[in-house]
């Protein structure tokens, strides 16, 4: 959206995160406030099991959820719709008894189908894959094709009404309009794993058929990039990319089926001016040396390591974030949680390149102590001040 139709206080709030990523210190530390639309809903009282489905009950919950926390983004990251989900009779999202969308490990693709995947990805997906996981593109013909073309027309105005409503939330209380998940896509083995094979599949198969992984995966790359790089990504509004199997494989592993595919498909999105947003799950330490290879100016939240060796190792070339512990939000002390806040920013905003965030998305309301999460808030903006 241009510039004339943001608040003054929106595009100040703006600026703070292009200064970061155009490598710049800013006037004071940015807050990434990564947080689902579930605690937002839940927060406002909503029933989750019921209000999730409506568009303007989501956006309610979000502008009020907004306007409550001081953050520097609008609070209420949708990425799950399930009335889309319900429409594919999907296998991969299911929602448990409380409403929440619970992601339950699912397999699409068989061994057999490497070689399939490997000489025609979009074909093996689409003709194979795909209705496996989305059951409802499996009924006969027609009714296959219309169930596609309701969930694209279901996904497309969701997020249309969505993007509007962040937009206008975002101006009417001084918020980023910019979203560090304006895509979202796995590089090529988490792909692989996540979605196509499974976590306990894929661990066997890097075993019986390393041949056949490495070649899956150089088959998905383009896939991987076609799905992040879209008209409205740059590099301030930023592809989201979970990491997932990395810290679960040896080094030799991470060497041969992991680094190749993942270190292309950051450097394609970087090549077509698309900043990346990694979630680093779990401990990365090992691998820090191999992180600063990539792109300069990545985006790096990290769950677990020592912030003091990821500040020396990477914090020089990239943007890095998180390891705030939610877990300390919900069972500490206001004090406790400001002296945690402190300190993470004492180590990394010297220099600029931070970006105040969590070690993970706070899901739930029941997550963290919402009080403690206002105090953090107001705190970091009140100490993260570049003098």
């Amino acid at each position: 959206m241009k510039e004339s139709f943001l608040s003054e206080q929106t595009v100040e709030i703006n600026s703070l995160f292009e200064d970061v990523f155009d490598g710049k210190t800013p006037k004071r530390v940015p807050i990434l406030t990564n947080i689902d639309n579930a605690f937002c809903l839940e927060y406002v009282g909503f029933d989750l099991k019921k209000e999730q489905y409506s568009i303007e009950k989501t956006l309610q919950a979000i502008e009020k959820t907004t306007c409550d926390f001081n953050g520097d983004t609008v609070l209420g990251i949708t990425l799950r719709l399930p009335q889309l989900y319900s429409i594919l009779k999907a296998r991969n999202f299911k929602m448990g008894a409380d409403g929440f969308l619970q992601h339950p490990e699912v397999r699409g693709m068989e061994v057999e189908d490497y070689d399939a995947l490997i000489a025609d990805p979009y074909k093996a997906l689409w003709d194979t894959i795909l209705p496996r996981i989305y059951e409802g593109l499996n009924e006969p013909s027609f009714l296959g094709s219309k169930t596609l073309a309701f969930a694209f027309f279901t996904f497309i105005s969701s997020m249309g009404q969505l993007e509007n409503g962040y937009t206008e939330i975002a101006s009417k209380y001084g918020r980023s309009t910019y979203t560090m998940a304006s895509a979202a896509s796995a590089e090529p083995l988490d792909m692989l794993s996540d979605q196509l094979r499974s976590f306990s599949e894929i661990s066997k198969d890097i075993r019986r058929y390393p041949d056949k992984v490495v070649a899956a995966c150089e088959a998905l790359l383009p896939i991987c990039l076609k799905a992040g790089i879209t008209p409205k990504s740059n590099r301030y509004n930023r592809t989201f990319v979970p990491l997932h199997m990395a810290p679960y494989m040896r080094e030799k592993d991470f060497l041969k089926f992991y680094l190749p595919t993942f270190s292309a498909y950051i450097q394609g999105m970087a090549d077509a001016g698309v900043g990346a947003n990694l979630f680093v799950e779990q401990d990365w330490m090992r691998y820090l040396d191999y992180l600063n290879e990539l792109p300069k100016g990545t985006l790096m939240v990290f769950e677990y390591g020592d912030a003091k060796t990821i500040k020396e190792k990477v914090g020089d070339r990239h943007v890095v974030s998180g390891l705030y512990p939610i877990g300390l939000l919900k069972s500490g002390s206001e004090e406790q949680c400001i002296d945690k806040a402190k300190e993470l920013v004492d180590i990394f905003a010297p220099g600029g390149g931070y970006i105040f965030s969590f070690d993970k998305a706070i899901l739930r309301l029941n997550d963290v102590n919402a009080d403690n999460l206002k105090a953090v808030f107001n705190f970091v903006h009140e100490y993260g001040q570049y003098k």
